[in-house]
């Protein structure tokens, strides 16, 4: 990094959280359909969300962030067309956001908007139709009164590659604008020049899953180059996940912070979406103290952006700084926020036992993060799996195969696709019941030196049935393993509320293997750069077909793929 990082972003959504009931919340954006009646806001949210919004940014202060992000500029955009109901409504919102400003700015923090790129409801559906002018363009002028009416604003952080998710309700709904770079070259180049004039920062997210020429964003050299090269702007900011997919492990620092001298940021998660959430210790430390290493020879990277409540879909509850907050979120966001400011690793746990756990050794911390942090590699994940670099189409593929956010698939397709991914699965059954082990010692080390114990019994029931399911799918069928699965499941749902949903199916498919490991090798490529077949196949042509294709796998395939996030839909546009 060629200069100090002058941005530690962190997400501060959680207070808009705290009356959110749904037994399974999408996380990705404040719920905001909750939030509202029919031409206001719910009294009890108005109050209490300044009241949480200052704990929050008190805390996170007091760690190191400077920054925070607030969603979204689509409801603070008053348009003339709307209805008088939604126009009392955005108002309303505009109060609300302007008493979260100011205490904010009185606690020292710069505030940016997230946004959607391009989020739209009847009224502007009609107004702008398919046009990408129109749509930026009223986007420009929208963007142009709000930071005249709200002069705190520092800037916006637009994410183009993802929309809302099916699940979402409410006034305004996103939906893919950019589909190709020059679409987003325009974009930027209308965008950019007010955002200069203004003085305002314009966070352009590189994160995309995949639908689009576009959406190879994320780890196209080719594609990157297309939006950026020669795209010169002091108000441009380039946001990056830290790896060429979304926040697992495996992943090696994408290369994508060296293609450029734009001013860049590094995404990084605390609070774990594909890692139970904060229910149990999952520590980044390590990782990103690797990340960051690399990173020293990338120029011009100046900040970083942390998640500690926002992404995936679940069933926990806890708010981070707030009520129920994690101690391993809190613990992931401090040293993040530490390792940016130039500390090592181990001394910035060394700083939060002081700071938060000053009886705890930070000998046995240490050993407990370690093996914390080889838990959730060799159990969580399956090694051989993870350290596969795959691609099928535009996507990097997840190195994560049976445990997708709180569930966990364990059916005889699954068992298949193992079979055929898998080489060696006698290493993958000794990794799992080592990783087991492991866990039962770390949990010992915890009681016996004091350092918390929040959530470990859940993690232990939790990966004591992710560690069958390795026994069912590296091992020919035996009835006493799926016996056992089931009595485990059975308990698991009586002891947990807040549990994992364990998808249990034992019936055979109708896949044979040699057809599954055909249809693989079809599909999936272990190098980025596209094949001929890709081209011609599995990019076109699957586009063309896929639509008849779907009715096939809404059958074969979980439910939840065409039900949460984009849907599956979205990987074959």
């Amino acid at each position: 990094m060629t200069q100090t990082p002058n941005l530690l972003i962190i997400d501060a959504i959680g207070p808009f959280l705290r009356h959110y009931k749904k037994k399974r919340g999408n996380w990705s954006k404040v719920p905001f359909s909750d939030l509202e009646t029919e031409d206001g806001l719910r009294s009890r949210c108005v109050r209490t969300i300044p009241l949480d919004f200052r704990k929050f940014v008190q805390a996170a202060r007091r760690v190191g962030y400077n920054a925070i992000t607030l969603d979204d500029v689509a409801h603070l955009i008053i348009d003339p067309q709307y209805a008088p109901a939604l126009q009392t409504k955005l108002a309303a919102y505009r109060a609300l956001f302007r008493d979260l400003f100011q205490i904010a700015t009185d606690e020292g923090m710069r505030i940016f908007l997230t946004t959607d790129v391009m989020f739209y409801n009847d009224t502007l559906s009609r107004q702008l139709g398919s046009s990408r002018r129109n749509a930026t363009l009223w986007l420009k002028r929208g963007l142009e009164q709000l930071f005249q009416d709200f002069p705190e604003i520092a800037g916006v952080i637009m994410r183009f590659g993802e929309t809302d998710g099916l699940d979402v309700r409410g006034e305004f709904r996103s939906r893919l604008l950019l589909k190709r770079p020059r679409h987003a070259r325009d974009f930027l180049s209308e965008l950019l020049p007010l955002f200069e004039r203004t003085q305002r920062l314009l966070i352009f997210r590189t994160w995309s899953v995949g639908a689009h020429p576009i959406g190879d964003l994320t780890w196209n050299a080719r594609t990157f180059k297309r939006v950026f090269a020669k795209l010169t702007s002091p108000a441009l900011v380039i946001s990056m996940k830290y790896g060429e997919s979304d926040f697992f492990r495996y992943l090696p620092l994408s290369r994508q912070f060296f293609a450029s001298g734009h001013q860049k940021v590094i995404e990084f998660q605390a609070r774990r979406e594909y890692e139970g959430f904060g229910a149990y210790p999952s520590f980044v430390g390590w990782d990103a103290e690797q990340h960051l290493r690399e990173l020293a020879a990338a120029e011009n990277v100046v900040g970083a952006s942390v998640w500690c409540q926002t992404g995936g879909w679940g069933k926990r509850r806890q708010l981070t700084y707030i009520r129920n907050s994690s101690p391993w979120v809190e613990l992931n966001a401090f040293v993040l926020a530490k390792l940016m400011q130039g500390a090592t690793c181990e001394g910035a746990i060394d700083a939060y036992l002081a700071a938060e756990l000053p009886h705890v050794p930070p000998d046995a911390m240490h050993s407990f993060l370690r093996s914390a942090d080889i838990v959730i590699k060799e159990l969580l994940y399956v090694r051989e799996f993870a350290e596969r670099r795959l691609f099928f189409r535009r996507l990097r593929l997840p190195p994560q195969l049976f445990v997708f956010w709180d569930r966990v698939i364990v059916d005889h397709p699954m068992k298949k696709m193992m079979s055929c991914l898998i080489q060696e699965p006698d290493a993958a059954l000794r990794e799992g019941r080592a990783a087991l082990q492991r866990l039962r010692e770390m949990i010992q080390l915890a009681e016996c030196h004091g350092v918390p114990t929040s959530g470990l019994e859940f993690q232990w029931a939790t990966f004591e049935i992710i560690a069958e399911a390795r026994e069912y799918f590296f091992r020919p069928y035996d009835p006493q393993v799926a016996e056992r699965l089931q009595r485990l499941k059975t308990e698991y749902k009586r002891r947990f509320s807040r549990n994992y949903s364990i998808m249990l199916n034992f019936n055979e498919a109708p896949v044979r293997k040699v057809h599954l490991r055909w249809l693989l090798a079809l599909m999936l490529r272990d190098r980025s750069r596209y094949r001929l077949l890709d081209e011609v196949v599995t990019i076109r042509v699957l586009a063309w077909a896929y639509p008849i294709a779907s009715r096939f796998l809404r059958k074969v395939g979980p439910k939840f793929a065409h039900k949460q996030a984009m849907g599956l839909d979205a990987l074959f546009k």
